[in-house]
């Protein structure tokens, strides 16, 4: 009989984590032992509880999901993370694998992947659903073939956050409260922000960051 491995579940819609965690809590190896309503929340959480994985899912208020996972990597090398998502979408895979994630598994085959999902991030193997596979042998054989390597993020963790909240509807002033910095500072990120991205207005960053998975459409 193996040790039971304690889980945070991150998720803003309470009916998902009611659904995820029936699935998981049916298992005798695997509990839900904490739930968070948001990225942030999850990283405070995984600060006070003993846990060994965090499911996340990507679109969530305050942090992200991929947000969440590069801090919890950063506080806790040895938490494992899978990302639970509604999106089959290449970049967002991306960004998962490059936030310290060990699997990627879709909302809508949860029932069929989570439990292995799970058991395989426990025992360190990536776990990673088909289409997702190929996603990745068709880019890694695209750059070869072009002599690339894979690109760096376009923005920083930071930019990332005022960018969310940008795109949430935030003042400058409202950012600089939450953030505990300068308007001057927050009005910075955002000039670079848009030159980075060659954007114009709130509306286009609102649109990129619809794209990139920070808030939902």
């Amino acid at each position: 009989m193996t040790d039971t491995t304690r889980i945070l579940l991150a998720d803003d819609h309470v009916l998902v984590r009611r659904g995820v965690r029936l699935i998981l809590d049916n298992e005798p190896d695997l509990a839900v032992v904490a739930e968070a309503g948001d990225g942030a929340e999850a990283v405070e959480l995984a600060q006070t509880e003993e846990l060994d994985l965090a499911i996340l899912d990507i679109a969530m208020p305050r942090l992200t999901g991929l947000q969440a996972a590069r801090q919890l990597t950063r506080l806790q090398s040895d938490l494992r993370i899978l990302i639970l998502t509604m999106y089959d979408n290449e970049q967002y895979l991306f960004e998962a694998l490059k936030s310290g994630a060990s699997g990627y598994v879709l909302k809508s085959v949860a029932d069929r992947d989570l439990v292995e999902a799970c058991r395989a991030a426990m025992r360190g193997e990536p776990f990673l659903y088909p289409g997702a596979v190929t996603s990745l042998i068709r880019s890694y054989l695209d750059r070869a073939g072009q002599g690339e390597a894979v690109p760096e993020r376009a923005i920083t963790d930071r930019e990332e956050e005022i960018l969310k909240l940008v795109a949430e509807g935030h003042s400058s002033k409202e950012i600089a409260d939450l953030l505990v910095i300068s308007i001057k500072t927050v009005e910075r990120h955002r000039s670079n922000l848009m030159a980075k991205l060659g954007m114009k207005d709130r509306l286009e960053l609102t649109r990129y960051a619809i794209r990139a998975g920070l808030i939902e459409p």
